[in-house]
């Protein structure tokens, strides 16, 4: 049951993307796309995964300012625990190979998310901080898995350094988004994932900082997000 329980979550996600081009076209790279999609997409594969998500802190989500959000990548599965958290406005971050994913990647480029090649890592960080215009001019919200790769539940990994360049920059918080650790265990005949808590921290402020507080704010961060995570193990 576990299997087809994950088979069917993961089948429902490009026939949601399937049915959401059609609000997306007609209303291409319009931010609020990814917030509905999430909490669609979220919903429905928790649903169907038989998983509950404890949730804390949803008061320290900003709702009225942009923010950037950063949270910890653990597995595809993700997708299922988190996307229905995002803010007003909020596009998110991902790579090129993305776009090629049928009706998915199609949806996410509409979103007007920003797509990165993570191989040219100096690039990279100046997309990200060609962003700071767009979240201050546009008031959007950026989301932001900083290991840049999955850490499988095995704890959290090195921080990259853009998505600190961009809030410092645009003088936007940080919130820190932290999903217990995870490996897709079950329980019982039924095959119904064990719930995966998750804790929303109070944003970081980031007004009076400048460049050469980059690597200062990301060790404060990647500290709270540590004991945040060992607190929910």
């Amino acid at each position: 049951m576990a299997v087809l329980r994950k088979v069917l979550a993961w089948a429902s996600v490009p026939l949601i993307c399937m049915v959401a081009l059609v609000p997306y076209l007609a209303r291409p790279f319009n931010p609020d796309n990814n917030r509905l999609l999430g909490l669609v997409v979220a919903k429905t594969g928790r649903f169907l995964l038989g998983m509950r998500r404890p949730l804390e802190g949803a008061e320290n989500m900003p709702t009225d300012r942009p923010t950037v959000v950063i949270a910890n990548h653990q597995q595809n599965d993700d997708l299922f625990i988190m996307a229905d958290l995002l803010p007003p406005r909020t596009v998110t971050v991902g790579k090129v190979s993305l776009v090629w994913t049928p009706f998915f990647g199609q949806v996410f480029w509409l979103g007007g998310n920003i797509i990165l090649d993570r191989g040219r890592s100096q690039k990279a960080v100046a997309a990200m901080r060609a962003t700071t215009d767009a979240i201050v001019r546009e008031r959007k919200s950026i989301w932001v898995f900083p290991e840049g790769t999955r850490s499988r539940g095995r704890g959290l990994g090195k921080f990259k350094k853009g998505a600190f360049h961009t809030a410092i920059a645009a003088g936007a918080p940080i919130t820190l988004v932290c999903a217990a650790p995870y490996k897709g265990e079950s329980q019982g005949l039924s095959g119904r994932r064990k719930p995966v808590p998750v804790r929303i921290l109070p944003p970081v402020e980031t007004a009076d900082l400048g460049p050469e507080d980059v690597s200062e704010l990301m060790a404060r961060c990647h500290k709270l997000m540590t004991d945040a995570l060992a607190d929910l193990a």
